[in-house]
């Protein structure tokens, strides 16, 4: 499976398409990466809300227990702390929430950056490389078929005229010739098609 053609004019244009294609995918998923580490920023906040929501939730937990043990208003001291330290865990919940959407939009969007330019870029890139690749190839075993080199040469023909511009023209013209089976005229003619896809005579 032949790649890359052999004629260089071709064969640039053809490097050229994939440094483009492998470029601008690259590109891509460094700047998705770029925008998640920007937005993952967002997330910060949140951290320092859950740590703070932790610390005073510790912090009024160990002042109820310590409460506690005051003779005979211990109890009605541990309650006010037990509830505050129930509010310190629900800022510590909130905290939490806020990085977990911080990431899921961080996410969806990475992902949306990354998939569709790639998928732009495959759709408009590959598809030729492939028909290309399968043309080459279907030439090749053309080339090799016998009465390969007829069909090849009709295929010239067929294509565009200023393909045929350095093919010597015989009196009668080349579709005559090659009618007639008039093998120098088929040869050139063959050249011109595998020329026209990429490929050295």
């Amino acid at each position: 499976m032949r790649l890359y053609a052999q004629t260089p004019a071709r064969r640039s244009r053809q490097v050229l398409a994939d440094l483009i294609a492998v470029a601008v995918i690259a590109a891509s998923v460094w700047f998705a990466l770029a925008v998640r580490d920007a937005i993952m920023l967002l997330a910060e906040p949140g951290r320092k809300v859950e740590s703070a929501g932790d610390n005073l939730a510790t912090g009024l937990d160990s002042a109820g227990e310590a409460a506690s043990r005051v003779p005979l208003v211990g109890g009605l001291l541990k309650k006010p702390l037990q509830s505050a330290a129930e509010a310190g865990t629900g800022l510590s919940d909130a905290g939490q929430s806020l990085q977990h959407t911080v990431e899921n939009v961080a996410t969806l969007t990475t992902l949306a950056l990354i998939v569709f330019p790639v998928t732009f870029v495959l759709v408009l890139w590959l598809p030729p490389r492939l028909l290309w690749i399968r043309r080459v190839a279907t030439t090749r075993r053309l080339l090799e078929a016998p009465g390969g080199a007829d069909l090849l040469a009709l295929r010239a023909l067929t294509g565009p005229p200023t393909d045929l511009t350095a093919v010597p023209v015989p009196p009668a013209g080349l579709a005559d010739a090659w009618r007639r089976g008039d093998q120098q005229v088929i040869s050139e003619l063959s050249k011109v098609a595998l020329r026209r896809a990429g490929l050295r005579p």
